[in-house]
């Protein structure tokens, strides 16, 4: 919004820092200012004024008043005196009919023996200066208080008032107005308009109608001026495409008591200029009276929210520079009434804010809060997971995120009972309409879609399932393959690796028992799977996925995968590590290959090998695999190492 730095100037005592200084003091106490500009004798400031601040701060007088208290100078109020005509009544001239809610008060004023012309050159210079064309002596004098005060105000000719009346009504269905400049524009029934007892003449808050306006034959005028509701004249003005300065200011809410204090301005602004006579007294709707607030500050708050050891002098003097009254000062505690125009306050934090502003946040020393600062609380659950996480990374595995739903199909594929299942209430989609009770089924629809760009991977995933009445977290992870390999012992040499790095020693795996897990063991493939179990307790299964489940699922390749509870294995975990020298005597490395029938477990053999080798034994390992399924046996092959601890 343009304000005129001349114009300013007026209202202050002292005189204003130049036009860039004031601009830069603005910016820190008020508004930012976007653009100082020089034009002709005079400089222009475009202030950006925030929204909230639209009631007292769209008129010079808001601004002068924020320059003199930045300044701290004297501020120079209006001073409105007005000679009216005891004979000459307004009420007995004009009738006034308000119908609308969204008209909360409506005030007219008379002027008779008006002479339209020119303007003064001072005054179009003003108008000139703010973007406003002149027009003539009474619609400029309107334009001039209404970016004096804030508040807009209309003229219309009375003689061209039918029956001498004034409506303010919502418009009628298929009524239309011809504006001041000549275009037309058909209402609703949302638009508010002043009527008189035909027609509409005046678009509410936005725009005058071109039936009664001012003309160089005019002698007796009817000023208005009002206030709106701010949502009705924003809806109008969306709805007929027109945005004028009087609709900008009502739509971000107007002071219902500014009306009489600018109409009174502009009728004395006018007699000034035309030497008219001004009918005695105020047409006045105002049907509910709007009263100042009172709100009781305590110096103390002050201090405390804004940090600094201001005087209860300094207070009350920055208050009574931004217009505050201060009706009562006690020790300590001050109560303070708000004018009507600042309606941006209602709380004694919005008191603070403006002291806090004028004072300077610049003057606000910078200090550090004082805290102890404590180590955060060591969170297990997210170490064991970035724990294990790095472990299975270092081996080859890639992480995968899943959601934490599955379909119905899923559903059926893997044998998962209803009772068992959580069902949303209101999924997002068919596909998301249970909570998975395993991270199987997404981890097999991933292999599903990596297949068609790779022939073997290695993925894994953390994540919480929900299998009722219980909610647990679970590690999966798996080994996809399209050709033939066996795959299954270098999954359990990475679940080895991820044990024995969690401080695990008591593992081992066992052939699969009937117990609670029967379906969920129907995902496996019986014979090529095993449970994991860690002090004889089960914590999850490895093992190669069914052949059903894979044809199913239209997956054509091999799948071995873990599944383990993390919860469990969590509480099984060891941080501590126990170090033992390094053992001074040589090892001997031999290999052994023996054939054995296809029955027999591979952990039968080492159970063997250690059993017989004793306590010469430190390690054994199995290299390789070979299966003759024509004689039903198969070919195992050992690295052995010995190694004495003690000769």
């Amino acid at each position: 919004m343009i304000f005129s730095y001349n114009w300013l100037q007026k209202y202050i005592e002292d005189k204003l820092p130049e036009p860039k200084k004031l601009a830069e003091l603005l910016s820190k106490h008020s508004f930012e200012v976007e653009e100082v500009k020089k034009k002709g004798n005079d400089f222009t400031l475009d202030i950006d004024v925030r929204p909230n601040r639209a009631g007292d701060c769209f008129s010079h007088i808001g601004i002068a008043r924020e320059c003199a208290a930045i300044i701290k100078s004297k501020f120079k109020d209006l001073e409105v005196s007005l000679q009216e005509d005891k004979n000459f009544q307004a009420k007995n001239l004009i009738n006034v009919s308000v119908k609308e809610k969204a008209c909360s008060r409506y005030t007219i004023k008379v002027l008779s023996d008006i002479k339209v012309g020119e303007s003064p050159s001072w005054l179009k210079e003003k108008l000139n200066i703010c973007g406003l064309q002149p027009i003539n002596n009474i619609v400029d004098a309107v334009n001039y208080v209404m970016l004096e005060t804030g508040q807009p105000l209309h003229a219309f000719d009375l003689s061209k008032l039918k029956e001498k009346k004034i409506i303010v009504r919502f418009a009628k269905e298929g009524e239309s107005i011809t504006s001041l400049d000549g275009q037309k524009f058909n209402l609703n029934k949302k638009v508010l308009v002043i009527a008189d007892e035909k027609n509409p003449i005046a678009v509410a808050g936005i725009k005058g109608g071109k039936g009664p306006e001012i003309d160089l034959e005019t002698n007796t005028i009817v000023l208005e001026s009002a206030n709106f509701d701010s949502k009705v004249i924003r809806n109008a003005s969306r709805f007929l495409k027109l945005r004028t300065d009087a609709s900008l200011r009502f739509e971000h809410g107007l002071d219902v008591n500014l009306t009489e204090r600018a109409i009174n301005r502009a009728a004395q602004l006018i007699q000034e200029i035309t030497k008219c006579r001004i009918a005695s007294g105020l047409v006045d709707f105002y049907p509910r009276q709007i009263l100042p607030k009172v709100i009781g500050l305590k110096i103390e708050k002050v201090k405390s929210l804004l940090g600094i050891d201001i005087s209860q002098k300094e207070v009350v003097d920055i208050l009574k520079s931004l217009n505050f009254k201060i009706l009562e000062e006690m020790e300590g505690v001050i109560k303070v009434e708000i004018p009507t125009l600042r309606m941006d306050v209602s709380l004694p934090e919005d008191l603070i804010e403006d002291i806090g502003r004028i004072y300077g946040y610049e003057n606000i020393p910078i200090i550090l809060p004082k805290a102890n600062v404590l180590s955060p609380k060591r969170n297990l659950n997210i170490f064991w997971e970035d724990f294990s996480k790095d472990a299975l990374k270092e081996n080859g595995f890639t992480e995968v995120y899943n959601y934490s739903f599955i379909n119905q199909e899923q559903v059926e594929v893997f044998n998962f009972q209803q009772s068992d299942l959580f069902e949303l209430e209101n999924p997002l989609s068919q596909n998301q309409k249970y909570l998975c009770p395993s991270l199987i089924p997404n981890l097999l629809k991933n292999v599903k879609d990596n297949f068609r760009y790779f022939d073997n991977f290695n993925i894994f995933e953390i994540g919480k399932t929900f299998k009722n009445p219980q909610e647990k977290r679970s590690l999966t992870g798996l080994i996809a393959q399209k050709g033939k390999g066996e795959s299954f012992y270098v999954l359990k040499g990475v679940i080895d690796i991820l044990f024995e790095k969690m401080g695990i020693t008591d593992y081992y795996y066992d052939n699969y028992q009937a117990s609670p897990e029967e379906s969920v063991a129907s995902t496996w493939d019986i014979k090529k799977s095993a449970e994991i179990k860690i002090s004889n307790k089960e914590i999850g299964f490895i093992g190669y996925i069914s052949e059903n489940i894979l044809r199913a699922l239209g997956i054509d390749g091999r799948v071995v995968m873990f599944d383990i509870d993390f919860e469990k294995l969590q509480k099984l975990t060891i941080e501590e590590r126990e170090y033992q020298p390094i053992c001074p005597y040589p090892s001997a490395v031999r290999d052994l290959s023996i054939l054995v029938p296809d029955e027999v477990r591979v952990i039968d053999v080492l159970n063997v090998i250690n059993r017989v080798g004793g306590e010469l034994i430190n390690d054994v390992d199995l290299f390789d695999i070979y299966e003759n399924t024509d004689n039903q046996r198969k070919s195992l092959a050992f690295h052995i190492i010995y190694q004495a601890q003690d000769r």
